[in-house]
């Protein structure tokens, strides 16, 4: 027993010694963390095919073996292409600064035009993201409201709050068809952009975002700037976890470790909202592609086609909405995916002979593309593998646990400490898992209709705002994975209890200690699908500062507790009665407000609803650092979460 454990042993004391010694953006020091994974993944996997396979030939063994070790081995391929990307990073921060001195010294700034996308996004949404995009500190820009929903009172709102509406008579290619039918627009203009910023309906820039941005653009060869999404709200998993305090939402591993790591290696791409990109550039290629649902990453391929790259800038500069519901969030990645298998089967694909994409411009998209199908693929027959072997004695790995752990414990060990390293414990095995079976049904769905039928998809929007003040089971999810649940503690019981054998006890610990993790994974999944309502319509974030208020010409020093963009709550011995107007400064501004509430130790107030007063708190706001990320994740806080909330 100890001598299985020992080799799993040593590659905790090497990560124990090694990581405190090494720089995360050393690029020698990734190569040897990722290097060892790869090589201790490779002593695995060869193990697992030369002395774990059942005998061929036409058994259950064998029908239910060699598919989960293909489907296995299609996963380990993600992996290793996963780990040849992180080995790299890359931060652009120092040349941002560089690029803004000389902008400064320069001639006036080149126009920009913002093009903010909508199709049924409620007012009070697209009213911060207008009023934050109009109060950006560039020299030389316009806004447009691109509105697919062609709603009477944007226009009204658009005009209130200077800025420019545009909408086209149908809504032929979604969001793509949008931004062309704006670029057309502006580019016949006498005064014509150098480039245009795509922002989504939900996202707010902070008010250097431009001009951040923008000074990338000095090199030619750049087409697009990216920068990472950022949000305001905790996505469904963090929200129905009660975890929000101390896991970051689930797009932070991409936007903060994967996409500097792929700039690194010269293929980053388009997300979409939050980007600049050269008009020039995008006219030669005749604007956005329309062939895939994912037409932001489409359109980076087809202007690395033309010899323009897409650069990434590692810097929060726009706050956006996450998904607030698990149907958003699941309806997202199915887009995300579906777009992912039009792209490989479209004339930009990796194998395409039409296209004149580099080596390692398809070894991206193969990694992209063996994320979404062979790891969720590989999630999949992970969980369902043991069943047979519990209920029926089929066995699909001809091993014991203790044979198990001397090759697959090194590689496990080595790889999730090296991912943590990476990520600042922004990866998490368990947590991987978890999100990947919340999406895990429409993203195998949107594989096969994207592989099968590339076209005729309508591109699926995800939602944002509405009512969330109900508690809301998603029983579709909570049916599969209650069932799957059920099966696997039923297996358990069954060959542990029930039928208890001699086989069972020598080849059974790989199963029941396999079946046991499923088990715990199937619970949280569980409890996410019962989704827990959200009282407020703005967030809400704790702050502990001295503010300065006046109740008529009387000044006051009180302490604010916490913040939203509608309302504040101050720490206060003598609070003024319900329905006082007060005077208040936060986010710089003097803004006023009405006492809403008293509460044990003050008083709550609501901003004034003046269209002055919402763009100076929306603007401050934004401004400033109200919204904190989580930075660095520890185990020790979300296994505590985790364990409240399973058992609360």
């Amino acid at each position: 027993m100890i001598s299985a454990f020992a080799p799993g042993l040593i590659a905790l004391g090497a990560c124990i010694a090694l990581l405190p010694l090494l720089r995360r953006d050393s690029t020698l020091a990734r190569s040897l963390m990722t290097g060892m994974s790869l090589v201790l993944l490779i002593r695995y996997f060869a193990w697992r095919v030369t002395w774990t396979l059942p005998p061929p030939g036409l058994t259950a063994d064998a029908l239910v073996g060699y598919p989960f070790m293909l489907a296995e081995g299609a996963s380990l391929v993600a992996v290793s292409l996963s780990l040849l990307f992180l080995s790299r990073t890359i931060d652009r921060s120092a040349d941002v600064k560089a690029g803004s001195r000389r902008a400064a010294a320069a001639a006036p700034a080149p126009l920009v035009d913002v093009f903010i996308c909508t199709y049924n996004e409620e007012k009070a949404i697209l009213e911060r993201t207008i009023i934050g995009t109009t109060g950006l500190e560039y020299g030389n820009y316009r806004v447009w409201v691109l509105d697919d929903g062609r709603r009477l009172w944007l226009k009204r709102l658009t005009e209130e709050l200077g800025c420019h509406y545009l909408t086209r008579p149908d809504n032929a290619h979604a969001k793509a068809g949008n931004i062309n039918h704006a670029l057309r627009h502006v580019t016949g203009l006498h005064d014509k952009p150098q480039f245009i910023s795509i922002l989504d309906a939900d996202f707010v820039p902070m008010p250097d975002f431009l001009a951040r941005a923008t000074s990338l653009m000095e090199d030619k060869s750049v087409g697009v700037v990216q920068t990472p999404q950022h949000f305001i709200n905790p996505d469904p998993i963090q929200s129905n976890l009660a975890a929000a305090e101390v896991w970051p939402d689930e797009q932070r591993f991409f936007f903060d470790i994967l996409m500097p790591a792929k700039d690194a290696w010269d293929v980053a791409f388009c997300c979409g909202t939050s980007s600049v990109i050269r008009v020039s550039a995008l006219m030669q290629i005749g604007g956005f592609p329309t062939d895939s649902v994912t037409e932001d990453y489409l359109v980076t391929l087809r202007l690395k086609e033309r010899g323009h790259r897409t650069v990434y800038l590692n810097e929060r500069l726009t706050l956006g909405l996450a998904p607030e519901g698990l149907k958003e969030y699941i309806t997202q990645r199915g887009r995300w995916c579906l777009g992912m298998m039009q792209i490989v089967r479209g004339r930009s694909g990796p194998f395409s002979l039409r296209s004149n994409l580099g080596f390692i411009d398809r070894l991206s998209l193969v990694d992209a593309f063996m994320s979404w199908a062979a790891v969720y693929g590989a999630k999949v027959f992970g969980l369902v593998v043991p069943w047979p072997f519990l209920l029926f004695g089929i066995k699909a790995v001809y091993a014991d646990l203790f044979e198990l752990l001397r090759y697959f414990l090194p590689f496990y060990v080595w790889h999730a400490f090296t991912m943590a390293w990476i990520s600042r414990g922004r990866s998490m095995v368990i947590m991987t898992d978890v999100s990947q079976y919340i999406a895990a049904p429409a993203v195998l769905r949107a594989v096969v209709a994207g592989l099968v039928k590339p076209r005729g998809h309508k591109f699926s929007v995800t939602a944002k705002g509405g009512n969330r003040s109900q508690k809301f089971v998603e029983w579709s999810l909570l049916r599969l994975y209650g069932s799957a649940l059920f099966v696997t503690l039923l297996g358990i019981a069954y060959a542990f209890i029930l039928n208890l054998k001699g086989e069972n006890i020598a080849y059974g610990g790989l199963a029941l200690a396999w079946s046991l993790y499923n088990s715990l994974v199937l619970a949280i999944v569980c409890f996410i699908c019962i989704e827990q309502p959200r009282r407020r319509k703005a967030e809400r974030f704790e702050r502990d500062e001295p503010v300065l208020i006046h109740l008529g010409r009387t000044p006051r020093l009180v302490r604010m507790a916490d913040i939203s963009i509608s309302g504040a709550r101050f720490i206060d011995p003598a609070p003024p009665p319900v329905g006082t107007v007060i005077n208040c400064n936060v986010y710089g501004q003097d803004v006023s407000a009405a006492v809403v509430r008293r509460t044990v130790d003050g008083f709550g107030v609501r901003f004034e609803e003046t269209v002055a007063t919402r763009v100076r708190v929306v603007r401050g706001f934004y401004a400033g650092e109200y919204v904190r990320a989580v930075r660095d994740v520890r185990a020790a806080p979300v296994g505590k979460a985790l364990l409240m909330r399973l058992f609360n």
